[in-house]
């Protein structure tokens, strides 16, 4: 592996467990057992090793996102595989992750607002009509309303006051805001699905 796919990895993991600001180049060069003059040789600051951290992050989760939509069955399907894989993101991830990138490092958040615009929007968007079409999800559905409100209120997930770590677990969390979220799209078509999948994934 080449020096600075190392230095990104490393960094992911310890950005994801500890936060971001907390964390120093110092603290990554140690874990890697490299001097901080390697790390500066492949990025010229801090902020740039988290843009490409996030960057990295964000494309991955991409990929993985599409190849659910095209795996799943139907619509509600589709959400049970990104609650899955969701919930393994999230299972270590620390909160204040998005809160540090909001407050230190404007770029990086960048790309997390483009995501979720560009990206993000428009799978749930897909995902509400493809629930219309298979009558799992109500018809009265505005989908442009709901796919803004869902990419806001997933948001909320990350309010570290809201939902402090030491009592909440971020995945746990997303996956009942997920599940209660679903329920109020779906038919009762949908509901009986919805409760399938649930007994599946006990």
């Amino acid at each position: 592996m080449e020096i600075k796919d190392r230095i990104q990895e490393k960094a992911t993991e310890i950005f994801m467990r500890c936060g971001i600001r907390s964390v120093s180049m110092d603290d990554i060069a140690s874990a890697l057992g490299i001097s901080k003059k390697t790390i500066y040789s492949c990025f010229v600051d801090k902020d740039e090793l988290v843009e490409s951290v996030i960057d990295k992050f964000l494309r991955e989760s991409e990929l993985q996102i599409n190849e659910l939509c095209n795996r799943a069955e139907n619509a509600v399907e589709e959400i049970f595989l990104s609650i899955g894989m969701i919930e393994g993101q999230f299972r270590n991830l620390n909160p204040v992750v998005l809160h540090d990138l909001m407050k230190f490092h404007h770029k990086a958040y960048g790309l997390i607002k483009d995501h979720k615009y560009r990206f993000l929007q428009h799978i749930m968007k897909e995902n509400m009509e493809r629930g219309k079409r298979e009558g799992l999800y109500r018809q009265d559905l505005n989908v442009e309303i709901m796919s803004r409100f869902r990419i806001e209120s997933m948001m909320v997930l990350f309010d570290v006051e809201l939902f402090p770590p030491r009592q909440f677990n971020l995945a746990d969390v997303s996956q009942e805001a997920q599940e209660n979220f679903l329920f109020g799209l779906s038919t009762i078509k949908g509901h009986e699905l919805i409760t399938e999948y649930k007994k599946k994934g006990q």
